[in-house]
Parts: structure tokens; sequence; C-alpha cells
């Protein structure tokens, strides 16, 4: 016990410390999950060893991290966001993610992952990290933008879709037996999310004292979300499912039970949840990793970022250039909610987990791709700068005009710079602008998405974009 409390405790302390290791990259590029995962690596068994998995607790405060992180990405997630014309779409799109994965995996001799492993890797190939953006997007005021829009959309699908899919294509069952049970505990679930709507006057009696007991010592409602949490991960392994199916389900039953959300609940669950058991995941996660095992298989470690771009980014890419609702998009938007689709890192690690305990992959194998899915969570953010500063000054179009000769390479040069510098000047004039107005910094991919890489702004000396 001893041990396992000190670990815990280092645990913590990378937890506190992170916030403060991001904050000190200028204009927070790097995502905290990203220090999460990596210290964990470095303090964990393969490293420093001083934060030790071998023991029961420590597993448990990493399966219930896991689950309240996907209970709170189902619960971000609104099912009129998964119907209509973008919804569609999307459905679409990871669904031909999925299929052109498992060709790839299938059909390319590629033997390094058979059976269950090839299944997984396939999926994990259509995945988004939408439990890890939401809140960013949400931090960033950006879910109303058309980027926004864009992500929540292919993102919750692509967080979705995966976790049915893990649900019926990893099961050890027959398909039939397999589609049957999973219709049971959905409607279990759905049975539980109209329990208030099929009785009218006591759901609303008892909304009425969950809300006036919020603020209370019982905290009533947190008890009842860790409730509805905890029994249907309990009804997950009894249907054999695993354990992130449940906490999708909790999520969406509780947006049922809370339509428009509920800004005090929501504090609550972000307070214990990101306060205590998501970081403590992320970094219990990264302590499993070997990363002298993933640097030194760099091979695979490349193969599967690039097969996730050319898998699940270029479908993306594709399906919002034809999705009526996106086409009229910049393509610095297009490509910022490509980036983020390709953001893939909390799936890759409950999938690599099912994969290992089921003995098909190796822990070394898991490594390398969890330590790829890390870094597209770090690379993500370096991109969005680099198209905010290259964008404006049309790479493409300059190159063109030179092979035509309607400029010299000089001219083309100068006319670039020209460019850049006014670009950079009008993204500085908006972070002065929103760190006066919201005291916090502006990243890249918000101001994308807010103006569509072009900000107007007065380029006087008044302006505090120098």
């Amino acid at each position: 016990m001893v041990s396992q409390l000190f670990s815990l405790s280092v645990t913590m302390l990378v937890a506190a410390l992170a916030p403060l290791a991001a904050s000190l990259v200028p204009g927070r590029a790097i995502p905290e999950v990203v220090f999460l995962v990596f210290a964990g690596a470095l303090l964990g068994p393969y490293g420093a060893d001083v934060i030790r998995t071998s023991g029961g607790a420590l597993s448990l405060v990493s399966e219930l991290g896991m689950a309240f992180l996907f209970l709170m990405a189902g619960y971000e997630i609104k099912p009129s966001e998964l119907v209509g014309t973008m919804g569609r779409h999307a459905s679409i799109c990871w669904g031909i993610s999925l299929a052109a994965a498992i060709a790839l995996v299938s059909l390319t001799g590629f033997s390094r992952f058979t059976g269950m492993a090839g299944i997984a890797f396939a999926i994990m190939l259509t995945t988004t990290a939408y439990g890890t953006l939401a809140p960013i997007m949400r931090a960033r005021d950006l879910t109303n933008t058309s980027v926004g829009r864009a992500v929540t959309a292919y993102g919750a699908t692509g967080e979705v879709l995966p976790v049915i899919a893990v649900a019926i294509m990893l099961s050890t069952r027959s398909l039939l037996v397999t589609v049957v049970v999973l219709v049971v505990f959905m409607l279990v679930c759905v049975r539980i999310a109209h329990l208030s709507t099929s009785t009218a006057r006591i759901g609303a009696r008892f909304r009425d004292f969950v809300r006036s007991s919020a603020g209370a010592s019982t905290q009533t409602p947190l008890r009842l979300v860790v409730l509805l949490l905890v029994f249907l991960l309990f009804l997950a392994e009894v249907a054999g499912f695993d354990s992130v199916l449940g906490a999708f389900a909790a999520g969406f039953v509780l947006r049922v039970f809370f339509p428009d959300g509920s800004d005090e609940l929501e504090t609550r669950l972000e307070a214990i949840g990101n306060g205590f058991l998501i970081p403590a995941f992320f970094v219990i996660s990264g302590a499993g990793i070997d990363l002298s095992a993933a640097l030194a298989d760099s091979g695979l470690l490349f193969l599967f970022i690039g097969l996730l771009i050319a898998v699940r980014g270029v479908s993306v890419a594709i399906s919002l250039r034809v999705n009526p609702e996106t086409r009229t998009m910049e393509p610095q938007e297009r490509f910022v909610t490509t980036a983020y689709c390709v953001m893939a890192l909390p799936l890759v690690v409950a999938i690599t987990q099912i994969v290992v305990d089921a003995g098909a992959m190796t822990s070394q194998d898991a490594s390398v791709l969890v330590t790829a899915g890390a870094i597209t969570v770090l690379v993500v953010p370096v991109l969005t700068s680099l198209v905010r500063v290259t964008a404006p000054a049309h790479p493409v179009h300059a190159l063109s005009s030179i092979v035509s000769g309607e400029e010299s390479a000089n001219e083309a040069l100068e006319r670039q710079r020209r460019a850049m510098q006014t670009s950079r000047r009008r993204f500085e004039a908006a972070r002065a602008r929103r760190r006066r107005e919201l005291e916090r910094t502006l990243s890249s991919a918000e101001f994308i998405a807010r103006h569509g890489g072009d900000e107007p702004s007065d380029d006087s000396p008044s302006n505090d974009g120098a």
C-alpha cells in the first residue's frame, strides 16, 4: 500500500505540474495530455520506475479515469449532432475510413498484426480524440464556429462508431450473439434514459430535488452520475463488452436527462474528472509505455501515423470538400478540421489495452502505437501554426507564377515575405486583444477558425500587434 500511495502521489504531482508546463509553451500550443503521457512514460517501470502500476489500486484509478473521460465525451455529444446532413456525411466518412483501413491491413500483406490485432489496428486508424478535443474547443469558444461544428460532427462519429465497432468486431462471441447482446444493452440504456419522460410528474419532482440539493454537502447529482456510470460499467462487463462502451452510454444517458446541459453538474464533473481521475488515467497509461521500444521501432511508429493521415485524414478532407455544409469553408479551416480529426490518443490507449489483455498484441507494440497517438496530439498544434503562418502567402500560387514566368523568384519571395509579415501582425493584434478581453492567449487554430486566417486589423501604431 505504501508503494501504491507513493506512486499515486507522484502521479498527482505530474498532474499538478502539467498545466504549468503547458503554459510555458508559447500560445499553449501543446495540450496538457502530451505532458501527462510522456511524463508517465519517463517515470514508469520502463523509465525511472517511481510510478509502479503493478498493484490493483492504480489500475482502478486508471480505469475510473478512462470511464470519466468517455462519460464526459458521451455527454458532450448531442444526438442532433449525429443526424442531419453533417452527421450523415461524417458517418459515411467513418465507414469509408474503416473499409479503407481493413483493406490496407488485409490486402497489403501487413503480417505484423493479424486476427484480432489486425482488426484493432484497423479500427485505431479511424478514431478521433473527441473527448480530448471537446473541452479544448469549449475553452477556446470554437463550438459555434464552422470549424467547431465540423469537428463536433466528424469527431463525435470518430469516437462513437469506433467504440461500437470495438464491441462488435473484437468480441470473442459469434457476430449474431454479439449484436443481440449489444442491442439488449442499448435498450436498457434507452430505458434508463427515458425514465424521467415516462414518469413525467415523478421525474419533474425528482429533478427539482436534484437541483435543490446541487449545492448541498450531499452532492446528490454527482452521486447519481457516479451511480449511473458504475452501473453501466458493471452492465457492460457482464455483457462482455469493454468498459469504454458503458462509460460512453452513461454520457449519452446523462445528456438525455440534461438536454440543455447543467452548469452546476458540469462544474462538479469537471472537478472530479479533470481534477483527479482523467489526468491520473493519462499518467498511469503513459507509465505503461516503453519509450525505448517505441523509438527502436520507428518504422511501426511512423507507419501508424502515416496510415492514420492516409485513412482518417484523407477521408475527412474529401468529405469536407463534398459536404454542402462544409465545402464553403476556407482551405485553412478545412485543414484545421482535418488535423483535429487525426488526433487519436484516448481510444488508441483503450483499444491497445483490450488487445494486450487478450494476448493478441505485445506490450511493446502497444507502446509504439500509444506513443504514435500521443505524437499526433503533439504535432497537430504545430501544423496549425505552420498553416496559419504560410497560408496567407499562397505558396502554391507563387510557385505557379514563377513557373509560368509571370514573376521572378525574387519578386515572388518578396511578395510572400510581405504577406507573411502582414499576417503575423494581424495574428499578434488579435492575440493581444484576446489577452486584454479574456485574459488568455489565442491559438493558431482558434485564429483560423474565427477569421479564416484573414483577421482584419488596424495596422496603426496604436494597435498592440507589434
